[in-house]
């Protein structure tokens, strides 16, 4: 067995009974055979007596069967299958469908990782692998749909190892790996269609894997499929379609979008796959409407600069909006995630009074978590909660709270002792038992702060004046310098803005099911605002206060679109850009 071992791949595969016993294929067949038809497109197939074919995670054979029939009129070249596989019952199954649609089709089907083939096309491996007696092949077309197994399920130790080896870092999930351990093995004049995750395109962390599909893949169609529901698992894919050797004169790759809206339709179509050849708002026959918009890559920043659609309207939308821009939000204010306990259970509770009576700890604080979430200022959750809060500041430094000092305190904590101690990271670290994880920085929490959800189709920020401590599941802003609540105020108008939502959409080009989106550091840094002492800005941040003192009254509703509009004309576009 290799060295990744059959159990990170073996999850993908948990439900293969199930999922044959429905009929069911792992990829579906339509977006298989439009990948299938991608890859023929890119690739010169005459004069070519024997085309070598590479499925490195071939399931069911729903891809290589998908390729096949792709090339069946379009060449008569010997067609030879190499699949690889860690399941048995995948590798029959692949067999057994693939000699009976294309007997003539050579085919060689292993048991085993991908990645030690891949490697051993590396002359720096380490170490002899399971194909080391081998002659490293390589192949004239690829198509895959790699396994999804993230860091959390594989174990860290595994994720370091293959980040080691294929030259990743950060968070690394495995279809990285096969990403560039494709790119290894894809001979110069041959083409690859890959579904993966769309993630990497959009996260800090998959910039490593940017870079390196850039530098080894000649990247000539991407497709983000977002929220098609195209697979039943809960991951937004996307599709890769490139030639073998990058090229430092190669086109801008052409990039294409599609997320669900609930605009009125511009154009009909059978299916997801379908309405990706349609472009605008397309209703498909399940009654859903996607939003489909075609563009070329923007890839021109640096490694952390998300892979974004850009098109000459969004283009010129975005220089506008930075013309009228004066600083970014993360310019303002660090942006942080709030308190991670890693023992919420414990730390924080909702009944401490009914609970505890007397005996209520001393070191509570009011918590502010995604459950009293509302625009411009917080609404009041059902259950009001609090944290147990461990830490101070003391001469500059934060610090765990002595709690010799704090009886009642110390015996909540005392009396959960074995539970605490057992976040062996906490005590690893040099910290204290009775620590938070993430405790953020105390002397903070007393200043406003701008708080926001993380997942929201529609932006959720609101101003917290109450000092409270702000939980894991919320991200805050304070003002870097006294005097600058008004900023904040600022920001609340602009991030609360329908502005704000179609910022995202041009900037960021990520969402997730429904249309919801992700308010996360990375994205909302970016945010731009206007001018603070623009007359219009002012307006602005007068209005936002207002808002929040009428404390979601009806008539806010009203007030909130007054203010939106204002938003736009700050940054420069008319009136009639807001309904857009």
């Amino acid at each position: 067995m290799s060295q990744f071992a059959a159990q990170d791949t073996a999850r993908r595969y948990q439900s293969v009974d199930a999922e044959k016993a429905h009929g069911a294929t792992y990829t579906p067949d339509k977006l298989a055979r439009f990948v299938a038809e991608r890859i023929v497109e890119n690739v010169a197939l005459t004069e070519r007596e024997i085309i070598t074919i590479l499925d490195p995670a071939i399931g069911d054979g729903a891809l290589v069967l998908a390729l096949l029939e792709a090339l069946k009129d379009r060449t008569r070249a010997t067609l030879s299958v190499r699949g690889f596989d860690t399941n048995v019952s995948a590798l029959d199954e692949s067999a057994r469908r693939i000699r009976a649609a294309h007997p003539k089709a050579q085919l060689e089907l292993t048991r085993g990782n991908f990645l030690d083939f891949a490697l051993e096309a590396d002359s720096n491996a380490a170490a002899p692998t399971l194909f080391s007696s081998r002659q490293t092949q390589a192949f004239d077309l690829i198509i895959a749909n790699p396994p999804y197994v993230r860091t959390q399920i594989m174990g860290s130790e595994r994720a370091q190892q293959i980040a080691r080896k294929f030259g990743l870092s950060g968070r690394v999930d495995l279809y990285q790996a096969f990403l560039l351990g494709m790119a290894q093995v894809l001979g110069p004049d041959g083409a690859a269609g890959i579904i993966v995750s769309n993630r990497f395109m959009t996260t800090k962390g998959g910039g490593t894997l940017r870079s390196a599909l850039r530098e080894r893949f000649d990247l000539r169609h991407i497709w983000d499929l977002g929220d098609t529901k195209l697979f039943s698992a809960a991951v937004l894919p996307a599709v890769l379609v490139a030639r073998g050797a990058a090229s430092a004169s190669a086109e801008a790759p052409r990039f294409t979008s599609i997320y669900e809206v609930k605009d009125e339709p511009e154009a009909q179509a059978s299916d997801a796959v379908d309405a990706l050849t349609r472009a605008g708002v397309v209703a498909v026959t399940d009654g859903r409407r996607f939003c489909v918009r075609h563009g070329v890559l923007d890839a021109s920043g640096d490694d952390s600069d998300v892979w974004r659609l850009a098109s000459n309207s969004g283009d010129e939308w975005l220089a506008t909006v930075d013309r009228h821009a004066w600083k970014r939000f993360g310019e303002i204010g660090k942006i942080r995630v709030g308190v991670k306990t890693c023992a919420d259970k414990i730390f924080i509770r909702h009944d401490w009074d009914s609970a505890f009576g007397a005996e209520t700890p001393e070191l509570l604080r009011p918590l502010t978590t995604h459950h009293g979430a509302g625009r411009f200022r917080a609404t009041l959750p059902k259950k009001v909660r609090a944290i147990l809060y461990p830490h101070e500041v003391v001469q500059g430094n934060r610090q765990a709270i002595p709690l010799e000092n704090y009886p009642k305190s110390r015996a909540y904590l005392e009396s959960h002792r074995a539970a605490l101690e057992s976040r062996s990271y906490v005590m690893e670290a040099g910290r204290r038992w009775y620590e938070l994880w993430v405790p953020q920085d105390p002397q903070a929490w007393s200043a406003p702060k701008l708080v926001f959800r993380d997942i929201s189709e529609h932006p959720t920020f609101w101003i917290d004046l109450s000092g409270s401590v702000v939980n894991g599941d919320c991200y805050w802003l304070a003002a870097n310098r006294e005097g600058n609540a008004d900023l904040l105020w600022l920001a609340a108008a602009v991030a609360n803005s329908t502005f704000a939502e179609a910022f995202y959409d041009h900037r960021f080009n990520n969402k997730l099911y429904a249309g919801r989106r992700r308010f996360i550091t990375q994205y909302v840094e970016q945010f731009p605002l206007p001018d603070p002492t623009l007359p219009l800005s002012r307006d602005i941040i007068a209005r936002a206060k207002t808002i929040y003192e009428e404390n979601h009254a009806p008539e806010t509703g009203n007030m909130e679109r007054d203010l939106d509009t204002l938003v736009w004309r700050v940054f420069g576009l008319g009136v009639e850009e807001v309904r857009r």
